[in-house]
C-alpha cells in the first residue's frame, strides 16, 4: 500500500514538475511569436496612395468604363465637402463630436481616403478633398497601377490591389456613423458599380 502511494505522489510530483515547465516554455515562445507577427507586418510593403487624378489618367475614358466619371456622380466624391454641411454640423453635435466635422478624427477615417496614415505614404497628387476616393476601396495604388500590372489580375493583387467586399463597405457603413441609415449591400453596390467594359463591348 505504502508503495502505491509513493508511487502515486511521484507521478503526481512528475506531471506537476511537467505542466510547470511546459508553461514556462510557452511563456517564453509567445513573445517569440508576437516578435514574429510583428516583423511580418514590419515586412509587407507599404504601398502608397497616389491620389483620384492618377488613377483617372486611365479610367476617364468611355471605351474603358469610365469609372472615374461614375466616381464623380456618387456621394463618395463630396463626402469631405459633405462634413461642411450645416446638416453635417448638427449630426455631429448630436453624436457628442466637438469641433469642426473636417478636422474630427471620428469624421475623417471614413470621408477621407488614408486618413490618419503615414503622410511619407501619401503622393504627390493625393489629396483629402477628393474625399473617398478609388484607394479608399481599391487599396494604395503606387504598385499596381502600371498597366502591364493592371491587366493581371493575380499581380495587380499582389501589388496591393483590393477588390472590395461587403466587409470592407461596412467598416464605414455602420451604426458608428450618426447619420447611419440600414446598409443593404446588394441594393447599395449597384449605385457605386463602374465595371470595365468587356472586350467585346470595347470592339463594338
Amino acid at each position: 500500500m505504502k508503495k502505491v502511494l509513493a508511487l502515486v505522489v511521484a507521478a503526481t510530483l512528475a506531471l506537476s514538475v511537467f505542466a510547470a515547465v511546459q508553461a514556462d516554455q510557452e511563456g517564453k515562445e509567445e513573445p517569440k511569436k508576437e516578435a514574429k507577427e510583428k516583423a511580418k507586418k514590419e515586412e509587407a510593403p507599404k504601398h502608397e496612395y497616389v491620389g483620384v487624378k492618377k488613377c483617372a489618367m486611365c479610367h476617364k475614358s468611355k471605351a474603358r468604363g469610365n469609372q472615374y466619371g461614375q466616381w464623380q456622380e456618387t456621394k463618395h466624391a463630396t463626402a469631405y465637402e459633405t462634413l461642411a454641411t450645416d446638416a453635417a454640423k448638427k449630426a455631429a453635435e448630436e453624436a457628442g463630436i466637438e469641433g469642426d466635422p473636417q478636422e474630427s478624427p471620428k469624421c475623417l477615417k471614413c470621408h477621407v481616403t488614408a486618413y490618419g496614415v503615414d503622410e511619407s505614404l501619401l503622393g504627390s497628387k493625393y489629396t483629402m478633398e477628393d474625399g473617398v476616393g478609388c484607394e479608399s476601396c481599391h487599396g494604395p495604388g503606387s504598385d499596381y497601377m502600371k498597366l502591364s500590372i493592371m491587366k493581371d489580375q493575380e499581380k495587380a493583387i499582389a501589388n496591393g490591389l483590393i477588390i472590395p467586399t461587403e466587409e470592407l463597405c461596412v467598416t464605414c457603413h455602420n451604426e458608428e456613423s450618426p447619420t447611419f441609415v440600414k446598409f443593404v449591400y446588394k441594393e447599395m453596390f449597384p449605385k457605386i458599380a463602374h465595371p470595365i467594359p468587356d472586350k467585346d463591348e470595347e470592339e463594338e
